[in-house]
């Protein structure tokens, strides 16, 4: 059965590792009704947890979604993992969902990835919720949480329940907004009932603070609350719904969700309160290229977003697609904006995890499969008809990890090279290219987790052998100062000859201007139509410069002089008079080498702040500042591409897993002296490859 916009509510359940996300996924689907039992991480059975790899390893890997029926509204849930090293899977499901609910160990508060999945729903402007877990633990603090957050988002959550009691004596937890208590029952649905007289006083506080947030949904709500000094259930749920649709507050929810508490009131909030689809935007580019808001409307013509590509070794290949506006059917035709053409839609399906349902349609709001589209993509827009504008792509963080690997066997290559693309689709944080400048196939992502599972999954399904190791650094070679230089490429070989005559010029130009070409010619020294000639010499000189044979940046090259032949003269003999002027003017220049300098994000706790900037300092790094907020602390700097190579396992083992770092590209800048030396003999015996036309 599908559901229509005003009935579906989407969730991502998002958090740092280990703080029980897919154990809370398990028990939503097995109180809504869906799934017989709830089975735990380390039984293997769970709906959340179903490849291979999240088997063995007992961790998520790739976001898992499900959903549930309660009084008529469908509720999709994304299980997503904890680990940064699989990011890109809480992305798609931040862009396809209206709330995001972070899971949160009572036992340690807030952390590192709970501070970056914060930030990035703030880029969002997206609700949300927390959900403090594991409250039977004795270390466990459902205040001492509340407190944590408000300490570092300097917002204050409001408790939509609290629990009975914490460590070994908790009992369940209190429905504040329904004004209901529900006690634990371990493996069976919790149960309601009424609120214990001990705990009246602190749901009477609790639900005070509830209706102030509902008052600041709605400015006559909030006349109706100064005036009476309360509101009406109607009026609070109404307020509620507002303020949550526009992240005016925070709803907190306890539990123990290996127990199956605090399931049923968090999924009747969700019912009750959490934001209808319309109440989201997406982004699009509009006719130049700019973005711009569009509404979820499911009265508009069909409009979809690829967000995920998945390989199933039953169901094929597995497209999930955001419905935007309008609906999707099945066994209909549709018109791929992003490849401007028509697109074949065959099955539709939703899922339980790996179990697809098939269904005919669905729409705006709606989260569903299409099966066995051989040319859909993630990130392609679906639109009823041609001249549809297309969606923002999914914003995904750059890599910060790389390996060079290939084949032992040189026959398995294409095959290697096959299956890494099919890794890039389903996973758009991983990317694969072949570097030409180093011959290397290098394959990056967001930590050395993410590669050796993929790396492992092709080896043991396609009994593979593989080689990786470090890849290779693209340096460049510049020059520091002006000159010049005069070459003659004469060459006589019985009938028409070859002569060209050149006298080049060759100068420093600012990092990043990358190149210049400037014909000074005067008089017909050198007939127009030779020109693009010298020109196509500089650019062969400076592929490969003189020092180590890496590529030339930031040079001007002026043709000042030369000479030709009336009848030996021709393009080619002064593109190799100027390809060799080049190369030695550049010798008279003081050539100098450039390796690339990367700009470094890290974020770990406070008191691992000095190691970690010891090291940066050992890496040639330069520290450009610091912040610190509630124990985490965020570091700035700039380092060299080659000190960081390895800088994920670095981290990892500085701060004993839980650390993490964002990389982008800065500039290039000179080395020399020892460092140089090494990168010029680690080129001994590289050959450039030339041939003459």
């Amino acid at each position: 059965m599908s559901h229509t916009t005003d009935l579906i509510k989407n969730v991502s359940i998002a958090g740092h590792g280990q703080t029980g996300k897919t154990t809370l996924f398990e028990h939503l689907l097995f109180s809504g009704g869906v799934i017989p039992k709830a089975e735990t991480v380390e039984s293997g059975k769970t709906v959340g947890d179903s490849t291979p790899e999240e088997i063995e390893r007992k961790i998520s890997i790739h976001a898992a979604l499900g959903h549930i029926e309660r009084n008529g509204t469908k509720i999709n849930f994304f299980d997503t993992p904890g680990s940064s090293d699989f990011t890109g899977d809480v992305i798609l499901s931040f862009r396809a969902s209206e709330f995001a609910l972070l899971t949160m160990d009572g036992r340690a508060g807030v952390q590192i990835e709970t501070i970056k999945l914060w930030r990035n729903l703030d880029g969002r402007k997206k609700p949300r919720g927390v959900f403090v877990t594991k409250l039977d633990n004795d270390q466990a603090d459902f205040g001492k949480s509340l407190a944590d957050i408000k300490e570092k988002f300097k917002v204050e959550p409001v408790a939509v329940t609290l629990p009975m009691g914490h460590g070994a004596a908790f009992k369940g937890v209190i429905d504040v907004l329904h004004e209901k208590a529900y006690l634990a029952q371990g493996e069976s649905p919790e149960k309601e009932g009424p609120i214990p007289d001990e705990f009246k006083d602190a749901v009477a506080a609790a639900r005070e603070k509830l209706i102030e947030a509902a008052a600041e949904g709605d400015d006559t709500l909030m006349e109706h609350y100064i005036e009476q000094g309360s509101l009406t259930p109607e009026e609070m749920k109404k307020g509620l719904i507002e303020a949550l649709a526009e992240n005016k507050f925070v709803p907190a929810f306890a539990g123990v969700a290996l127990k199956n508490s605090g399931i049923i009131p968090f999924i009747d909030f969700i019912a009750d309160v959490g934001p209808n689809p319309r109440t989201a935007k997406d982004l699009m580019f509009d006719g130049e290229g700019k973005e711009q808001t569009v509404p979820l409307d499911p009265d508009k013509p069909l409009a979809a977003l690829v967000i995920k590509t998945a390989y199933d070794q039953f169901s094929g290949k597995l497209s999930w697609i955001k419905i935007i506006s309008g609906k999707l059917t099945a066994d209909t035709e549709a018109f791929n904006v992003s490849e401007n053409k028509k697109e074949r839609i065959g099955k539709l399906h939703v899922c339980q995890g790996k179990k697809l349902e098939e269904v005919k349609e669905l729409f705006a709001g709606d989260i569903g499969i299409i099966t066995k589209s051989p040319t859909l993509k993630t990130n392609d827009t679906i639109a009823a008809a041609d001249g549809g504008l297309n969606f923002l792509h999914l914003r995904l963080p750059e890599p910060v990890h790389s390996v060079a690997v290939n084949a032992t066997a040189k026959k398995d290559d294409d095959k290697l090279g096959e299956f890494l693309v099919r890794a890039a689709e389903e996973d758009k944080t991983f990317r694969y290219h072949f570097n030409a400048e180093t011959h290397e196939t290098v394959i990056s992502g967001m930590g050395e987790l993410q590669i050796n599972i993929i790396l492992d999954k092709i080896k043991t399904n396609q009994k593979i052998e593989l080689e990786t190791h470090v890849p290779k650094v693209a340096y460049r070679e510049t020059i520091g100062k002006k000159a010049g230089a005069e070459y003659t490429h004469k060459k006589q070989t019985g009938g028409h000859g070859q002569y060209g005559k050149v006298l080049l010029e060759i100068a420093p130009l600012p990092r990043g201007e990358n190149y210049q070409f400037v014909n000074a010619i005067f008089g017909g020294a050198i007939p127009k139509n030779y020109i693009p000639g010298v020109e196509k010499g500089v650019v062969e000189g400076m592929a490969h410069g003189t020092m180590a044979h890496y590529p030339v940046v930031d040079v001007e090259v002026k043709i000042v002089d030369g000479k030709y032949h009336p009848v030996d003269s021709s393009e080619l003999s002064f593109k190799l008079a100027a390809r060799n002027a080049f190369r030695d003017a550049m010798r008279q220049a003081n050539p100098t080498l450039l390796e690339p300098i990367m700009t470094l994000a890290v974020f770990v706790e406070e008191k691992y702040l000095g190691d970690v900037m010891s090291d940066l300092s050992s890496k040639r790094g330069k520290i450009l500042g610091q912040d610190s907020s509630g124990g985490i602390a965020e570091i700035h700097a700039e380092v060299p591409q080659a000190e960081l190579l390895r800088y994920s396992i670095d981290l990892r083992s500085i701060t004993s897993g839980t650390g993490s770092f964002s990389v982008t590209f800065a500039h290039y800048a000179p080395i020399s002296g020892r460092i140089s030396d090494d990168v010029i003999k680690a080129r001994e015996g590289f050959k450039v490859q030339e041939t003459e036309e």
